[in-house]
């Protein structure tokens, strides 16, 4: 197991927390700041504690380069709003003005480092760059799960530094995802949806040992379909049918009966439409591609949702960012938030589709995590979190 930050003492002391700050940008502010709103536990936690805050993070992908369309400067601009106080910040990570910075920090004031990803050596978990940053703090917090499957400097070689621990969110996240793995109140029902079967091989190879239904929408779906002889048309569809195959008999090898759209919603190419047209799964014209789950298929999973004890979803059921073809993720989600279960979203697309369509309140617990949490759904170890437990049992 792993600590957490409410198991150490650090009244008065200054902790570099790395948090998920990884939030999207428009016109240099924030547009969707879901992120900074789920680093709130610890932060607040910490502040209460008259810690003195170094808050880091990456924001976008700079490739090792200094990007000031990349600076996290609007977010920490944002995260004063909200906490409505002065938030200070860095205008890098690392060197002797940033620890002058910190030296100066009182007792619950909040430093937000610039962007992690501006050095090359926080993808590398480059030891030497890892020491700098550890120079600043006396105590490591690491709240960042969308970022503990990497094994980077600020997720990993610093907790190996410093005396570390987990932040509640980071916390809140492995005990809500891990009980799914471990002692899940049944029926179990996993629902997989996005754009292709390679993306969440893993997860159905492990889901389908533990669930009892799996019910299969998005792209996805019609390369199993094409498996089955069905003409799809211009869908979606993997190329290497082979190891779709292996996967799909997998799949079907173990307890989980594996469920498929029986119709779909159709169209001739890729884009927003006035009218939604459907047709049954074997009828699927030559000339047209499938784009949502239909309304037969809609019923049926949302009858098979209502019954479960257990509810956990990764995947659109269809191209939701457009209508008419948001009606399958949509009415699947209304679904999960009427039934009893106990629900978990994974993060990234299904993530923001509930929070789109304001049902997040109704969900159990929705995943900050999107390649994380599918990492861990498919039972691979993470390097953030298994350096915490390293160093808790060190």
């Amino acid at each position: 197991m792993f600590k957490t930050v409410k198991d150490m003492d650090l009244a008065g002391k200054t902790v570099l927390v790395r948090v998920d700050f990884n939030c999207p940008l428009q016109d240099g502010k924030v547009s969707d700041d879901n992120r900074i709103q789920a680093a709130l536990p610890t932060i607040e936690y910490l502040v209460e504690q008259n810690a003195k805050l170094v808050l880091m993070s990456h924001l976008g992908r700079p490739k090792g380069e200094v990007n000031p369309e990349l600076s996290l400067a609007p977010v920490a601009k944002r995260l004063g709003e909200i906490l409505g106080r002065d938030i200070q910040m860095a205008k890098d990570c690392i060197g002797d003005e940033v620890k002058a910075q910190v030296a100066n920090l009182n007792g619950g004031d909040i430093l937000v480092l610039e962007n992690l990803r501006f050095h090359k050596a926080e993808k590398k978990d480059d030891e030497a760059f890892a020491q700098q940053l550890a120079s600043l703090a006396d105590a490591y917090i690491n709240d960042a799960f969308g970022a503990a499957h990497r094994a980077h400097a600020s997720t990993h070689a610093v907790a190996k530094i410093l005396p570390a621990a987990a932040g509640l969110l980071m916390e809140r996240e492995l005990v809500e995802l891990g009980k799914l793995l471990d002692e899940p109140k049944r029926p179990f029902v996993a629902i997989l949806g996005g754009a292709k079967v390679t993306d969440k091989i893993g997860v159905l190879k492990n889901l389908s040992k533990l669930a009892d239904h799996i019910l299969i929408g998005g792209g996805m779906a019609f390369t199993f379909a094409k498996l089955q002889g069905h003409e799809i048309g211009k869908s979606l569809c993997e190329k290497d049918l082979d190891l779709c195959q292996e996967i799909w008999d997998e799949a079907n090898s173990h307890k989980a009966k594996v469920h498929l759209p029986v119709d779909v919603a159709i169209s001739p190419e890729f884009k927003a439409m006035d009218t939604r047209n459907e047709v049954d799964i074997d009828k699927m014209p030559a000339d047209q591609m499938g784009l949502d789950i239909g309304s037969k298929t809609i019923e049926e999973f949302s009858k098979i949702v209502s019954t479960a004890g257990t509810v956990c979803w990764n995947g659109p059921m269809g191209a939701f960012e457009m209508k008419p073809f948001d009606e399958g993720t949509l009415k699947v989600a209304q679904a999960i938030a009427a039934s009893n279960a106990v629900s978990v979203v994974g993060g990234g697309d299904s993530a923001a589709a509930i929070r789109q369509m304001g049902l997040d309140k109704e969900i159990t617990h929705v995943s900050t995590g999107g390649g994380a949490s599918l990492e861990l759904l498919e039972g691979k170890a993470l390097p953030g979190v298994e350096v915490l437990k390293q160093t808790a049992t060190a």
